[in-house]
């Protein structure tokens, strides 16, 4: 949360305004701290199958370089971008040299246009397509830094460098916690080739788009590079407990993590008398997994005792399963209290085919803030949803007041029928 506060008096507004120029404080967990200018890497296939003439009558290579043409000359001024090939060098059969066919082209910084594109009308098809390899070294390219990260993939086939599975390096990527965003677009793609571009853009919550056209493929980079300029908030990386006396303590704000199948991972909030405590977790299904499964977001007291609890279930194939909670903490009197410890635990029941690796983790963000809690019991909340016992015993003196007041009007109404 940003808090912004107005000073009145002129003189101490420029006071305010030079101190927090040149003092500037932390900011939240999740909130970004300065804008740096925005990395992306545009990563082009020349391997010999863009020789194909299948798009508007054109070789798939021309469509990419007239893309490129356009992308470049609308790329906003404030992203440093970047060019990187993949098999643009190496035309021979020895798949050891192929697969090692990877260069940066144009190095990521403030972009001049004219070389950039002489740069790119240099390139002719000719070699394999090592996209793992490619992908570790546009990251590499991107290193440094908070900016937002963002490579663009562009290819025509699937990865021919096996056993690097490209969907396995975009995983490890995603696991480093950088935050870097790979976008995958597949020119003529076939079937093998599309799940493998989508397996890639799902790893680091991407996207895929399948292009037929070159306005497709230069409409489509030309959004992507615009997104990387648009204001995000990062994740900050944490790394849950399997215990919550041992796990660290977290402040309102985003946070990233990974959690592999089936584990429990515990986290801690501090909630004061008189606030409220809102979280929520996502977990991305950044691979093959078996139908049937749930997502557990649960707080307790340090000795154990639940609190409350939110959870999903499904089945049937998603990408992402979400679920959140809240816990009003309740003030007693006027007194400064002390904040309570929450411990929040995050489980989930995927399950995978033995084929499937199961590392790294899958991807979890959660959320957590905590605000101050509702003045009346209007708010459900406030009613007592989120303490365990207190609504339920609630509910059964209603249904057992209940039963007897019917009880009642039913004998008083059976004694006048017989007596009429």
């Amino acid at each position: 949360m940003i808090t912004r506060r107005w000073v009145a008096a002129g003189a101490c507004g420029v006071l305010v305004t030079l101190a927090a120029g040149l003092f500037p404080t932390g900011a939240v967990a999740g909130e970004p701290v300065a804008k740096e200018a925005p990395k992306v890497e545009l990563v082009l296939d020349v391997s010999g199958s863009m020789r194909a003439q299948d798009i508007d009558g054109q070789s798939r290579m021309s469509a990419a370089k007239q893309a490129f043409n356009e992308v470049l000359d609308a790329v906003p001024d404030d992203v440093l971008l970047g060019i990187r090939t993949l098999g643009a060098n190496y035309p021979g059969d020895d798949k050891n040299q192929g697969c090692k066919d990877t260069k940066q082209l144009y190095p990521v910084g403030p972009l001049n246009r004219t070389e950039a594109k002489t740069a790119v009308a240099t390139l002719a098809p000719t070699g394999w397509t090592p996209i793992g390899p490619a992908l570790l070294g546009a990251a590499d390219d991107l290193k440094g830094g908070d900016a937002t990260r963002r490579i663009v993939l562009i290819t025509d086939g699937e990865d021919t460098c096996a056993p690097l599975d490209p969907c396995e390096v975009a995983r490890d990527i995603a696991a480093q916690g950088i935050h870097l965003v790979i976008d995958t677009l597949g020119l003529v793609p076939d079937a093998k080739t599309r799940n493998q571009l989508i397996c890639i853009a799902e790893a680091t919550g991407g996207t895929y788009t399948s292009v037929q056209h070159t306005a497709e493929l230069s409409g489509r980079v030309k959004q992507l590079v615009g997104r990387a300029a648009t204001p995000v908030v990062n994740p900050v990386a944490t790394e849950g407990a399997e215990q919550c006396r041992d796990a660290p303590a977290l402040k309102p704000g985003l946070y990233s993590d990974r959690e592999s199948f089936g584990e429990h991972r515990w986290y801690q909030v501090a909630v004061k008398p008189g606030q409220e405590l809102r979280a929520s977790v996502s977990i991305a299904a950044d691979r093959a997994v078996n139908n049937d499964y749930g997502v557990l977001l649960r707080a307790t007291t340090l000795s154990g005792r639940e609190i409350v609890r939110g959870q999903e279930a499904g089945d049937g194939r998603t990408d992402l399963v979400s679920s959140g909670l809240r816990y009003p903490k309740a003030a007693d009197g006027d007194e400064e209290q002390p904040a309570e410890t929450v411990c929040l635990q995050i489980s989930n029941s995927f399950s995978a085919p033995a084929s499937v690796k199961t590392t790294p983790g899958m991807p979890l963000e959660l959320t957590v803030d905590v605000v101050d809690g509702p003045d009346g019991a209007g708010d459900v909340a406030a009613f007592g949803l989120g303490r365990g016992w207190w609504l339920l015993g609630l509910l059964v003196l209603t249904g057992f007041l209940a039963g007897l007041v019917w009880g009642w009007i039913s004998r008083w109404r059976i004694a006048v029928w017989r007596t009429n």
